[in-house]
């Protein structure tokens, strides 16, 4: 059986502390500056993202994604994207790249309030929790572990950081 390493308070101040740093990365920033080149660290899935906008487009959409998945299990309902046929290097990379492509298509201060939006239903949906619901095995919707194990595991990326995705393409790009 899968253990979550944290609480759901670290989970929650881990999350809010990822989007912060990616908030005070593009504080201030026009719609241009946002949409200019920069370059981000790839991930393994990672280098889709051409600018700043692009990163907040593909971190809500991951966002987006595990609130879904969080809102499911607490509904008894395994969300679509743990089934195996969509946890693949190939479909994760489609995901990665539609999100974005779709990011693109709306403007830096859209995309901005919804980022703030659901970063604030995620922390919510995980501070519902408290560490004993967190660590039970029936919050899970049938996911090992339970409702914590499975928030850490669609919170981890694919190089094993956990709640810290835009921490992640935010580190200096190697030369």
């Amino acid at each position: 059986m899968r253990t979550p390493t944290t609480t759901p308070a670290q989970a929650a101040g881990m999350i809010r502390r990822d989007q912060d740093l990616l908030l005070r990365r593009i504080e201030g920033l026009s719609e241009d500056e946002l949409r200019a080149p920069y370059d981000v660290t790839a991930g393994p899935l990672g280098d889709f993202c051409d600018s700043l906008h692009d990163l907040v487009a593909h971190v809500l959409m991951w966002d987006e994604i595990t609130l879904a998945v969080l809102r499911d299990a607490r509904a008894g309902r395994l969300h679509w994207s743990l089934d195996p046929r969509w946890e693949t290097a190939e479909i994760g990379r489609a995901l990665n790249l539609g999100g974005v492509e779709a990011g693109r298509r709306i403007p830096s201060e859209l995309v901005l309030h919804r980022f703030h939006t659901v970063g604030d239903a995620l922390v919510d949906e995980i501070s519902r929790y408290d560490e004993e619901t967190w660590t039970d095995p029936s919050t899970g919707a049938g996911f090992d572990g339970g409702i914590g194990a499975l928030a850490e595991y669609v919170s981890t990326t694919p190089d094993g950081i956990l709640f810290a995705h835009a921490a992640r393409h935010l580190q200096p790009v190697s030369a």
